[in-house]
């Protein structure tokens, strides 16, 4: 089997809002390049993972490359584990995506869950590099941690002689766990949690009083410590302490992408996870630095993709601008991401098309600034390719594409092969 085209399928990371708002900033936003993608190709919708299921975005990215999560999902630590190039010993440690945090200390109520989104690369690796190593003093336990992003990490909890699961709760209250899958809570009560087993096993005991234990340390070290007294000095809000979630116990081993579509893949991501589900299924995998300016910043991403359409078939390339005010509930500053996208990205994507290119556009979940988290609502989906007949949406907006001729795509999983299997077969 060959394809007809090569793919683009670019992915906006939480760029949908609820069909329950009552304008969307897909609807306000001017964004001629994403519209023009909408008229003249064939629009759907899609429920990432299923009604009423509000993904995170490891579960999502999993279902848009076309694989049930439920199948190979081992949960999202391991996956951000690979993403920052950290190994686990499977059976005697498990990884936890991790934030720093800000806390009252005295109460372990929490300020604010990302530290005002203010922690520089730099103070982040000092800060794991204090709990990098730690002796937790029973089990022979320990931890290992490594920053990522931003506020973002990972933690590793091991034990050099007693085996593990995974099968705990969440220190972070705003997510809680169904089975190795967490999933958000609206209205939490902001204090840490303590980690409880989910089953009434010594492994899942242990990992918990573990975890319990590097928590609570933590707290201690990061309270006092150099970078928090400098913020401080600054008023800038302290990291001390950190939240523990998706905790899983192996790395995930799906059929490689070459093999299920038999065409060559290219992943190209900024966060972690992304970057890590990559490497996992096989992909060519390029990592990208964020740039603050969004001039060079998307040019930089362009430029890396029409380089890696070179080597491969399919370049899946997942921009994060969206989702971050979609959380922090900044309507004008989510708008005004997806504008420089659209701007900066799609519309030079456009002028410069080769002509065997396809492009398939979609969001990976909705974060709607009303809700200030992901939910469950469709995301619009558009494929557009060279003699496609096109239908007759006019704009890539929420409910727009859901009349387009793509249909509603229940389950994410089912959009990638249905779209190879009508338009990219030959």
């Amino acid at each position: 089997m060959g394809i007809r085209y090569k793919l683009l399928f670019l992915v906006l990371d939480g760029a949908a809002d609820s069909l329950s708002d009552p304008v969307t900033t897909l609807e306000r936003s001017v964004k001629p390049g994403l519209d023009r993608i909408a008229r003249e190709g064939v629009c759907g919708a899609m429920y990432v993972l299923g009604r009423g299921v509000a993904p995170e975005s490891d579960e999502a990215v999993i279902s848009l490359l076309g694989y049930d999560p439920h199948g190979i999902y081992t949960g999202r630590g391991p996956i951000e584990a690979v993403g920052v190039g950290m190994s686990i010993r499977e059976g005697f440690e498990i990884a936890f995506r991790a934030n720093f945090a800000t806390i009252d200390p005295s109460t372990r109520r929490i300020i604010d869950r990302r530290v005002g989104r203010s922690l520089s690369r730099d103070e982040a690796s000092e800060l794991a590099k204090a709990l990098d190593g730690m002796d937790l003093g029973i089990y022979d336990g320990y931890a290992r941690v490594r920053a990522s992003i931003g506020h973002r990490a990972v933690v590793i909890i091991g034990s050099r002689s007693h085996r593990l699961s995974p099968m705990i709760d969440n220190s972070d209250p705003a997510y809680r766990r169904r089975g190795l899958i967490s999933v958000a809570v609206q209205g939490f009560e902001p204090y840490i949690q303590r980690i409880v087993p989910l089953g009434n096993t010594p492994e899942a005991r242990i990992a918990a009083e573990l975890a319990n234990v590097f928590i609570d340390r933590s707290i201690e070290i990061l309270e006092n410590h150099p970078v928090n007294k400098s913020r401080r000095e600054k008023n800038l809000l302290p990291a001390n302490s950190i939240l523990l979630r998706d905790a899983g116990g192996s790395i995930p081993r799906p059929v490689p992408l070459k093999d299920r579509y038999e065409a060559r893949f290219a992943v190209l991501a900024e966060m972690p996870v992304e970057v890590g589900l990559g490497r996992i299924f096989g992909a060519e995998t390029i990592e990208l630095e964020y740039i603050e300016d969004p001039v060079r910043n998307y040019s930089d991403r362009l430029e890396k993709t029409f380089d890696a359409l070179k080597r491969n078939d399919v370049v899946y390339v997942h921009l994060k601008g969206p989702d971050e005010p979609g959380h922090d509930g900044d309507f004008e500053l989510k708008r005004k991401r997806i504008e420089e996208i659209d701007k900066y990205y799609v519309q030079p994507l456009l002028e410069n098309r080769p002509s065997d290119l396809a492009i398939l556009v979609t969001a990976d979940h909705a974060t709607p600034p009303s809700r200030k988290s992901h939910t469950d609502d469709p995301v619009p989906v558009v494929f557009n390719a060279p003699g496609v007949e096109r239908d007759e949406v006019e704009s890539f907006t929420e409910k727009n594409c859901l009349r387009g001729r793509l249909g509603v795509y229940e389950h994410g999983w089912l959009m990638l092969p249905d779209v190879f299997n009508r338009f990219l077969k030959s």
